[in-house]
């Protein structure tokens, strides 16, 4: 048997310098015991490997077989079949294949990729499966002779499902629904997979919590007989143990016995409380809940990151990016002061002169020290503070703006009564408005002359503050209305115009 330390050797090709060219041919060995092959020459190494660029050299894959070889990895033997000459006899032609550490090796690496490439999953259908194993099981308890082939047969069915739906269950636990991911994915990444794992969720739960109690019921049935099938089934495996005298069969027995009880022991204890302890179906169902509000955490992360707000994970990973993206250390130290404010501070010295001639750039390992003042220091300011400044009294100010605010109001509220009388007035028949009166009138026939989509159109609308309503009629084109204002004199086409509080139409 190999020590520890000889085994390690079995993993240096994984590690070494031509990793990449050790694995490919491993993966033409590990393919060919696939496929039942028991040995391969260099030549259909060479033919059959996946080889990431040009294929190389016989010779260079002749030492690498051999390196192998010694590592332990490959077992060869002398190729006697194709000599047809003697110094063909003399040259050392070998077969290769996978030894018994090779092929551990090989095992324990697709495991490992596998696992790691393995997506959790909640399998709704292994509950079913293991409930109608269960049905089936509690069917052959039930005979007067159960048949112990049948009753093996479905046991080992039913430890396969549930181990698979133990390990799934065990990495979803482990990932909760792969918040990870979510919180680093695009937002429209996250939007279609939001909906599609809570349907998932609550399809599984559902079942969870329906088919548990079935399973739940078909185990009770069970457990008064299952350990004269777990015996049976038991002293049908110890049948292949190797030969031995009796006391190794009974110990081979018992072993698998108690393989079996504790194979049982784990089901039992998935469906039913140990204790104060939750079962393990209880644990799913609640961590298979506790995913919906991480996604939704997750959801909330992003549309914070997408509406602007800060996010100090992704400024770091944008500024990596910048600092990956700078062509030379110069720039980087550049970005650096920019975004981390690292810029020079001896404007807070108190001889600011003495080195007026030093450059920004300079570091501070090789720039004089400077002299930062005590108070600076204590207080965080340098000059101390002078008496507050006094508080104006503007009290008058104030009420002569609410007086001016008052009179405006009183002259414009003037205008409106004098316009608004709810009288059609030809425009010539105004005569002269103040300055107060004029602006109104412009306003309201601005907001008239919006809605006319013809010169010859009349209007009528409601003013956009809702408290007058204007009705203007345009009168013949020959007509002309003059309108004296304290800036001159307003003209155009004459009009009919009436102007009513809204108040008032009600």
């Amino acid at each position: 048997m190999r020590s520890v330390s000889e085994s390690a050797d079995l993993f240096r090709h994984v590690s070494a310098d031509k990793s990449e060219f050790y694995r490919r041919i491993m993966d033409v060995f590990a393919a060919a015991k696939r496929q039942y092959r028991l040995q391969l020459r260099p030549d259909e190494v060479l033919a059959e490997a996946e080889w990431s660029g040009a294929p190389p050299r016989i010779e260079e894959v002749n030492v690498a077989l051999t390196q192998l070889t010694v590592w332990g990895n490959l077992e060869s033997h002398p190729d006697t079949a194709r000599v047809s000459s003697l110094s063909d006899f003399y040259r050392a032609r070998f077969l290769y294949r996978l030894s018994q550490g090779g092929e551990a090796v090989e095992a324990a690496l697709t495991l490992f990729v596998q696992t790691l490439q393995r997506r959790a999953e909640l399998q709704t259908v292994a509950l079913e499966d293991i409930a109608n194993r269960l049905r089936a099981l509690q069917t052959l308890a039930g005979e007067r002779e159960p048949d112990v082939a049948k009753v093996h047969e479905t046991l080992r069915d039913l430890v396969r499902v549930f181990e698979g739906l133990a390990e799934n269950a065990q990495a979803f636990m482990a990932g909760v629904a792969r918040s990870i991911e979510l919180q680093q994915a695009e937002s429209s990444a996250v939007s279609t997979y939001k909906r599609q794992l809570i349907d998932y969720l609550e399809r599984f739960i559902g079942d969870l919590v329906r088919r548990s109690d079935t399973i739940a019921g078909h185990i009770l049935a069970l457990d008064p007989r299952i350990d004269v099938l777990l015996q049976q089934v038991a002293a049908r495996e110890a049948r292949d143990a190797a030969p031995g005298n009796e006391t190794d069969r009974v110990e081979a027995q018992t072993s698998h016995w108690n393989a079996w009880r504790e194979r049982w022991k784990g089901l039992h204890g998935w469906f039913f409380r140990s204790g104060h302890e939750p079962s393990q179906a209880e644990l799913l169902r609640a961590r298979a809940r506790s995913a919906i509000p991480q996604l939704l955490g997750a959801i909330a992360a992003l549309n914070e990151r997408r509406s602007g707000r800060s996010d100090r994970s992704a400024d770091f990973r944008i500024l990596a990016n910048w600092f990956v993206a700078c062509q030379n250390d110069g720039e980087a130290h550049r970005l650096a002061r920019a975004a981390f404010a690292l810029n020079p501070a001896r404007h807070f010295a108190l001889n600011m002169d003495a080195d007026a001639d030093l450059p920004a750039s300079t570091r501070w390992a090789d720039a004089p020290p400077l002299k930062i003042h005590p108070r600076l220091r204590e207080y965080g300011e340098a000059t101390p503070r002078g008496p507050m400044a006094r508080i104006r009294d503007r009290a008058e100010a104030r009420a002569r703006l609410a007086r001016e605010l008052a009179e405006e109001f009183l002259q414009v509220e003037a205008a409106r009564r004098r316009l608004a009388t709810g009288h059609s007035i030809r425009l010539s028949d105004l005569g002269e408005l103040d300055g107060h009166a004029f602006g109104l009138f412009l306003g309201l026939l601005g907001e008239a002359l919006t809605e006319q989509t013809h010169p010859e159109a009349a209007v009528s609308r409601q003013t956009g503050d809702g408290l007058l309503h204007i009705d203007l009629t345009p009168l013949a084109a020959e007509t002309r209305a003059e309108i004296s204002t304290p800036h001159g004199i307003f003209s155009g086409r004459d009009h009919l115009i009436t102007i009513t509080p809204t108040q008032d139409l009600r």
